[in-house]
């Protein structure tokens, strides 16, 4: 089994190799949001990758044996987890489902897809953790349903405090396979950035609110 620290320093080199996630500090990203960021994540890319994907496959269903043991059901939030929550499904033997943001406003309607029934227990995968709203909209879904979330594991977190918040309260345990500190730390090992963008790119997780507004053309 790889340590903690090295699956996160492994995670955080595959993603910047391919590109999954980029750092640009004089040229920032705007978010759906409208937002600035000096970060852009999508993890969506080491699909295409078969090394990387095997190994994000692994990583999970590991962690999912480790601290959750025996579970009932996987579930993939939509749209990123989907294929990385079905492959751990795969991995594991179990079955999977899908979580939808909202309803569907035609047809059955449905928010989960899949078959899944109440007092099932779940594990939720993610790819993405940022504000976290996303994902513990999926966590609501599942739970009204009468379902039992052990937990969720996603590639990737910014380490947002909003985020940090919000599962707290929700009491939803989170557990990724890498993180932000660690990303900036191997992004710095392989110059992938300067020494000199540390700084501000510590400074956009502080407050992104802020240093969005600072960087504003």
């Amino acid at each position: 089994m790889i340590t903690n620290k090295d699956m996160a320093a492994k995670t955080a080199e595959f993603l910047l190799t391919v590109k999954a996630v980029k750092l640009n500090n004089e040229h920032p990203f705007t978010w759906a949001s409208g937002r600035k960021s000096p970060i852009y994540c999508d993890n969506r890319v080491t699909l295409s990758y078969p090394e990387i994907r095997t190994f994000i496959r692994q990583r999970f269903s590991e962690i999912v044996n480790e601290a959750w043991g025996d579970v009932d059901v996987i579930a993939g939030v939509a749209t990123g987890g989907i294929a990385q929550g079905a492959l751990v499904a795969q991995e594991l033997g179990k079955p999977f489902v899908y979580v939808r943001s909202e309803s569907k406003s035609h047809g059955l309607t449905n928010q989960i897809e899949g078959e899944i029934h109440e007092g099932q227990s779940v594990v939720v995968i993610e790819d993405l953790v940022s504000t976290g709203k996303s994902s513990l909209i999926a966590v609501k879904a599942l739970r009204e349903k009468g379902c039992i979330v052990k937990g969720m594991a996603a590639i990737f977190t910014y380490g947002l405090q909003v985020a940090a918040d919000s599962f707290a309260k929700e009491q939803v345990d989170l557990i990724t396979l890498t993180d932000y500190d660690t990303l900036l730390q191997v992004a710095k090992e392989h110059e992938y950035i300067q020494h000199a963008d540390l700084e501000s790119l510590a400074a956009w997780r502080v407050n992104p609110e802020q240093w969005s507004e600072d960087h504003m053309n």
